[in-house]
């Protein structure tokens, strides 16, 4: 007999269906094989899909894990974000907390602009990767690399960040790093694109990860602690960013798409 899941497929950092980044939401009773959990994922074919167990070790609620179609990876924002919506919908509460493994302990919030969710503030320094570059189809005027696999990619203009064409299948051979386009928005205070060819991600349409990365990259550069973001994807997605110290603060919505079962033979 098969065995049925709980299932939700959410557009996180999104007001409206069809907007922002889509992630599948499976709050279990016990951690699968991760060989099941990736064919899950693959299965559901979307940029994350977040798994959840009830915490036992007491330092959080929930542990929290997320698997693109090809991998397991360390740090996912809008998953989380629509992991803490689901379980808040659902549970009730203002805030949930969840363990991770790679990215410390996260919580998103209820607010009254829709969710707060905290992440780590993850730091960039000038660097140099010309093999990248070359494939991004534009020079930046300036390259910032973190050894976690960020790259911050900064262009004059919105414009030239939305012309971007990059070479997606060389990207990918480079390894699953985050390459994070970025310039001073049109209507919103900064704008980004996001690739991830080597996870299985060729355009992100809303990545939370990476708006850790701006968040310290643009308050450094603006000289102060928010500002509001846009992510120029085909989909596209809005986030209020705020540093707090060593932590980020994005602030979203998300909109529940589906609700149902998954069935496992």
């Amino acid at each position: 007999m098969s065995r049925a899941l709980p299932y939700w497929h959410v557009d996180a950092f999104a007001d409206r269906p069809f907007g922002g980044n889509q992630a599948a939401v499976m709050p279990l009773d016990d951690w699968l094989d991760d060989d099941l959990l990736l064919a899950i994922a693959a299965e559901n074919n979307f940029a994350e899909t977040a798994f959840c167990v009830r915490d036992a070790s007491g330092e959080a609620e929930w542990e929290l894990r997320w698997f693109t179609p090809a991998e397991e990876i360390r740090l996912c924002g809008h998953a989380t974000l629509a992991s803490g919506h689901v379980l808040l919908g659902r549970d009730g509460g203002e805030r949930v907390t969840f363990r991770t493994r790679r990215a410390g302990l996260l919580e998103v919030a209820c607010a009254e602009a829709g969710y707060e969710l905290g992440l780590p503030l993850i730091r960039t320094q000038p660097g140099e990767w010309a093999e990248a570059v070359a494939l991004l189809g534009a020079e930046p005027q300036e390259v910032w690399l973190n050894p976690d696999g960020y790259g911050v990619y900064l262009f004059a203009s919105e414009e030239a960040v939305r012309a971007l064409d990059p070479d997606l299948r060389a990207l990918g051979a480079l390894g699953n790093d985050q390459f994070i386009c970025t310039a001073p928005g049109n209507d919103s205070d900064v704008v980004s694109r996001v690739f991830v060819p080597g996870a299985g991600v060729d355009e992100d349409s809303f990545t939370g990860s990476a708006h850790a990365v701006l968040t310290h990259f643009w308050t450094e550069r603006l000289g102060r602690d928010s500002f509001t973001a846009f992510q120029a994807s085909q989909r596209g997605g809005h986030a209020l960013c705020r540093r707090d110290g060593e932590r980020v603060v994005l602030t979203g919505q998300c909109v529940t798409v589906v609700e149902g079962r998954f069935f496992l033979p």
